[in-house]
């Protein structure tokens, strides 16, 4: 593929897919959930193969998605999506509901929930894709839905830009970067000598 990036311009909402195994819960975030057909309602999300979220779908054949609003926190993120319930209960003081089904759907953050019962899951290789027909579910909010642009845009924190050591020629603005700035440096724009240079901030 010649560049790897035009993948992210496919739009893309963001889900936290939950689902129930004996009396466990788990969910896990994916970005991968559309409805694909309308008599019946069926929706197909893909689950990565890694996650228990996955394991559990699998076996239950249950599962619940709820939609992310542009109100969500990076840290809901954070918990979802970058630890695995392998090795943690994600439950742990957190507040959510339970539908019917038996599986937890969350309102905060969140614009509406759907409860879903598979059809057909499809070996994708790394992932499975789950079809499943929609059984029931309600708006929460209704604040616009998060997309994957939207999150890399507006939810997900810039990188801190690293802090340079270095010099500052008062005269002409020019930056040395380094430390310490030499005695005997020239400003290549100015020529002022090094004693006209300030350290910078930050």
């Amino acid at each position: 593929m010649k560049n790897k990036q035009a993948l992210f311009k496919l739009s893309y909402g963001l889900f936290i897919l939950t689902a129930r195994d004996g009396d466990r819960d788990n969910g896990c975030i994916t970005n991968t959930c559309m409805q694909v057909a309308e008599g019946p309602v069926r929706i197909a999300c893909a689950i990565n193969k890694n996650n228990l979220t996955h394991d559990m779908v699998l076996e239950t054949g249950v599962f619940n998605v709820s939609i992310l609003s542009e109100e969500a926190q990076f840290d809901t993120f954070k918990h979802w999506g970058f630890q695995t319930g392998h090795e943690v209960d994600k439950m742990v003081e957190v507040e959510y509901s339970r539908a019917d089904n038996g599986v937890v759907y969350f309102t905060d953050q969140v614009d509406a929930y759907l409860c879903a019962k598979v059809v057909q899951s499809i070996d994708l290789g790394s992932h499975t894709l789950f079809i499943a027909e929609v059984t029931d579910g309600d708006v929460v909010s209704d604040v616009a839905p998060a997309t994957y642009a939207y999150y890399f845009a507006h939810i997900k924190p810039k990188p801190a830009k690293p802090k340079v050591k270095g010099w500052i020629c008062k005269i002409c603005g020019y930056i040395y970067e380094g430390d310490p700035l030499p005695e005997d440096f020239i400003c290549p724009l100015c020529k002022h000598p090094a004693s006209d240079f300030e350290p910078l901030e930050g």
